[in-house]
């Protein structure tokens, strides 16, 4: 899914209004409709209370107001209007919630937040995507610390009021913090990225029926990966197809110690799909790789505890390495062989874990990374290897001349991994639970990257779909295993299905 910051939904609006045609009232109205649904889908409480501001977005709160009254339920309605002047559609809102003889409480100044139930919903409709500057005096600013001081369910409207849509780092007003956000044709920016965490709450994207031809037309380097996206990049398997087809793999993984870092990510890499599997390790791990992994071939190091050796790469179409590898002077100094001979024998690699950590202390060897590889770095690893930056946004700016001229990848790791691709696009996805931010499941994703290179699929597609459909394994792990007691060997258990949905 494309979505846009937000100068160009603006302009999609606009279009919408011009060539559906559709009167911006009416477009509003059916926002409103699509809100309220979602509202008393989410929310089986009797009471809300309504804060709009007097703009477009609290003309979808008097909007919604009026629809949850006719729905049955108990509605106080607050309009924060310090400046006494509306919008067109929000004037027409006021006009027709007023005719329902509801009362609105209009505050220009002095606010006092009310007392509310502690069963009553807050919905959030002062400020939209639009705001452009923070929040951090007046009536407002009144408002929203009222807001979060109510001990309240609060669902924001498209954006958590006093959050800016794009970057807000550093942090300078105050914000709505909302249990739910339901954002509005697409995601916004700002609620994709951690540091908004505490604000934006469990994200619920509703299609208000912008239009498509203008979505199509408007240009943008942002994009949530959803199934829609993933499906079409799936191969279906050939009938008359062998294993030499679909790749054969190198993983490099595990030490003394480590090897429970390997066996996920090889677990993972025969899950999805790859043809050959061969796990290069030190001696002390062979055994328990061949009981475990029975699947996959091993090639043994002729160190007993490290990766030490010179490995001949020609025979492989993709390799990873990292998972469990450690940092010994001796793993270190085969880690810069083994990217001189991927990148002589054009292999692209796979990048994780230890191996980023080693690329930190060695920063020339970044630029001589095989063309089409991919880098799976968790934020801690991304700021050693490019240096620390404030915010995540920062973070992304600060490598996408890196990704172009290099042709490679980056995978950063989070809630909302990102996909940082050389032709500047930004690929965020939808998929994935906290239960995931547990030891062991950056290998799994690195397996199922290893697989999805060996097979072909170039390194951008195969970091988005390997990035959603780890995610969606989690996901089901999670539906039956919780958040709390999740373990990565139940992302690889869980692949099959993830697999498998994707493949209907």
């Amino acid at each position: 899914m494309k979505f846009f910051h937000t100068a160009a939904i603006k302009e999609i609006d606009a279009y919408t209004i011009e060539h559906e045609p559709i009167a911006s009232i009416d477009l509003m109205e059916r926002a409103a409709g699509v809100l309220t649904d979602a509202l008393l889908r989410l929310c089986d409480n009797r009471s809300f209370a309504v804060f709009a501001g007097p703009g477009n977005n609290g003309g979808d709160g008097l909007a919604v107001a009026r629809m949850l009254h006719r729905a049955g339920r108990d509605v106080q309605v607050w309009l924060i209007n310090p400046k006494g002047k509306l919008s067109p559609d929000c004037a027409k809102n006021l006009e027709r919630l007023l005719a329902l003889n509801i009362k609105v409480n209009e505050v220009r100044d002095g606010f006092v937040m009310p007392q509310l139930g502690s069963d009553t919903v807050v919905v959030d409709a002062l400020f939209g995507s639009g705001l452009n500057k923070p929040v951090s005096e007046g009536v407002s600013a009144d408002v929203i610390n009222g807001i979060n001081a109510s001990g309240c369910r609060v669902v924001a409207v498209d954006m958590p009021s006093g959050l800016l849509g794009e970057n807000n780092y550093p942090l300078s007003g105050v914000v709505v913090s909302a249990t739910d956000t339901l954002t509005l044709q697409f995601p916004k920016l700002s609620l994709l990225v951690p540091e908004n965490d505490s604000f934006v709450g469990r994200v619920h994207i509703l299609d208000i029926g912008l239009s498509s031809i203008a979505m199509e037309r408007s240009s943008s380097t942002l994009f949530y990966t959803d199934e829609k996206d993933v499906k079409p990049l799936l191969k279906p398997r050939a009938k008359y197809s062998h294993k030499g087809h679909y790749g054969r793999a190198l993983l490099v993984a595990g030490s003394r110690g480590m090897a429970g870092a390997s066996v996920l990510a090889a677990r993972a890499a025969l899950r999805s799909g790859v043809g050959l599997l061969t796990v290069h390790l030190p001696s002390c791990n062979n055994v328990i790789m061949q009981v475990a992994v029975p699947e996959a071939m091993t090639s043994v190091d002729s160190s007993a505890v490290c990766f030490s050796d010179c490995i001949d790469v020609s025979a492989y179409s993709a390799v990873a390495v990292g998972p469990g590898l450690g940092r010994s002077p001796e793993s270190e100094k085969a880690l810069l062989s083994l990217i001189d001979n991927c990148r002589e024998a054009g292999v692209p690699m796979v990048l994780d874990a230890d191996a980023l950590n080693i690329l930190s202390g060695n920063s020339e060897y970044l630029h001589r990374l095989p063309q089409g590889s991919v880098l799976t770095p968790h934020p801690g690893e991304f700021a050693r290897l490019f240096g620390k930056i404030s915010d995540t946004l920062s973070a992304i700016n600060s490598v996408r001349a890196f990704v172009r001229d290099y042709n490679v990848t980056i995978v950063l790791k989070g809630a909302h991994t990102v996909v940082i691709a050389p032709d500047s696009n930004l690929y965020f996805n939808s998929t994935g639970n906290p239960g995931m931010a547990t030891g062991g499941s950056g290998d799994v994703l690195t397996g199922v990257v290893l697989a999805l290179l060996a097979q072909g699929i170039t390194a951008i597609d195969a970091a988005r779909v390997a990035v959603y459909a780890h995610g969606l394994s989690g996901d089901i792990a999670a539906e039956c295993k919780g958040h709390r007691a999740l373990v990565a060997g139940d992302i690889v258990e869980c692949l099959p299905s993830a697999w498998k949905e994707l493949d209907k």
